[in-house]
């Protein structure tokens, strides 16, 4: 099952949890910290293509969940009961990491869109030809092309995924490279 959504989760685990499940892009708010910068990527990934909120059965979860939906309103959202999120051992929290493959299927199915296959423009070679994965300007050429593109700092493999995770246009890469260009000559 691959989902056009870009789910946003929680952390790490609840990435890898998804993952195991679905064939999907996510953002993740690192818990209750989530700030701005991922306000604003989760505001461009749903323009681009759509957004589910997956969090945790929890106060935090639901805490992030109203978060992103006041400032981001208009997304779907995927839930689970708090026994499908339970952690077998005593003592360990809810969570989506706890759940099984098939439950998050299954909560997620109710929600998604199908992807059928999705565009890849992007290869390293473009990037690598272009400085924005070797060279002494590589990082800052990928901070400030990150910015223009809504799309967030990343690193050069990153940023492949980024591109293709956002649907970056061919022609709107090549105006944000242009723009990097010419303020570096300024």
């Amino acid at each position: 099952m691959i989902v056009k959504e870009i789910i946003v989760v929680e952390g790490k685990a609840d990435r890898s949890k998804i993952l195991q499940a679905v064939k999907a892009d996510t953002i993740e708010t690192n818990g209750s910290a989530i700030n701005q910068a991922t306000l604003k990527q989760i505001k461009h990934a749903k323009e681009k293509r759509g957004v589910i909120i997956f969090t945790d059965p929890d106060y935090p979860g639901e805490r992030i969940r109203h978060i992103i939906d006041q400032a981001v309103p208009g997304c779907k959202h995927a839930f689970l009961t708090k026994e499908q999120a339970q952690a077998k051992q005593k003592g360990k929290s809810l969570g989506i990491e706890n759940a099984s493959v098939e439950t998050i299927r299954e909560a997620l199915q109710k929600v998604y869109e199908l992807q059928e296959h999705p565009p890849a423009f992007f290869e390293k070679s473009d990037l690598i030809r272009l400085g924005l994965m070797a060279g002494a300007e590589a990082k800052r050429r990928r901070h400030r092309l990150g910015e223009l593109l809504h799309i967030g700092h990343t690193n050069g493999k990153q940023l492949l995924h980024r591109l293709t995770m956002f649907n970056i246009t061919k022609t709107e890469f090549e105006q944000a490279m242009k723009q990097v260009l010419k303020e570096e000559k300024e």
